[in-house]
């Protein structure tokens, strides 16, 4: 791997290492960096994440979510971040896994402008939805959900957005996951916990939608 002189680029790459996880390559590096830097600049006017320094970024926000996305099955084309928020995980996503056309779903105003200059500046595949993602009419392969607010009910409007076959992607805890795949719905079959670096209660659950129930 060729030497990278930003800090912010060394300690990712030296947390990847730390979780066991494979560095990123030198353009993805660069565009973390660059993603780094906008949410840093933004989140000194708008509250994009209670998490602010450094550290907490790449190990809360980053490096969860890149795990996220390695985790990810393959054949997945098509992919709505619910709530998307400052990007997570949507926009490390479309990083990892540039063949994934990334939905970017998010009601709030100004967070919604964020993500759209975060897609321009970074020129990744992703559309942003400024607006609620019960509202899409499209359906996806994969939905990720991750600290949304009313965790249960947007789980059962994410589950309604998935193709037959597609995967709900959720980043939560230990403790909530049994009702939300109460709250998904008898259609998924729940095939893989992830645990996510650093913590035992974190985790990625993955179900798959085996059945089509009647709308």
């Amino acid at each position: 791997m060729n030497e990278i002189s930003n800090p912010v680029g060394v300690r990712l790459n030296a947390l990847l290492s730390a979780a066991a996880l494979d560095p990123l390559s030198e353009t993805q590096t660069g565009s973390f960096e660059a993603y780094f830097s906008l949410l840093h600049r933004w989140n000194a006017r708008i509250n994009l994440t209670a998490v602010r320094d450094q550290e907490g970024i790449l190990t809360r926000h980053f490096v969860e979510s890149i795990a996220c996305a390695r985790a990810l099955p393959a054949g997945i084309h098509t992919l709505l971040d619910f709530g998307s928020g400052a990007g997570f995980p949507g926009i490390p996503i479309a990083l990892c896994r540039p063949e994934i056309a990334v939905t970017l779903a998010e009601s709030q105003g100004k967070k919604a402008a964020f993500l759209r200059e975060a897609v321009r500046v970074l020129a990744i595949s992703a559309n942003v939805h400024s607006g609620r993602a019960e509202a899409l009419r499209a359906v996806f392969d994969c939905v990720t959900l991750r600290a949304v607010e009313k965790m249960e009910a947007a789980v059962q409007a994410a589950s309604k957005l998935l193709l037959p076959g597609g995967w709900l992607a959720l980043m939560t805890t230990r403790s909530e996951l049994d009702k939300l795949k109460t709250a998904s719905g008898a259609e998924f079959s729940w095939l893989q916990l992830v645990p996510m670096p650093g913590s035992e209660a974190r985790l990625l659950a993955l179900g798959k939608r085996e059945i089509s129930l009647p709308a």
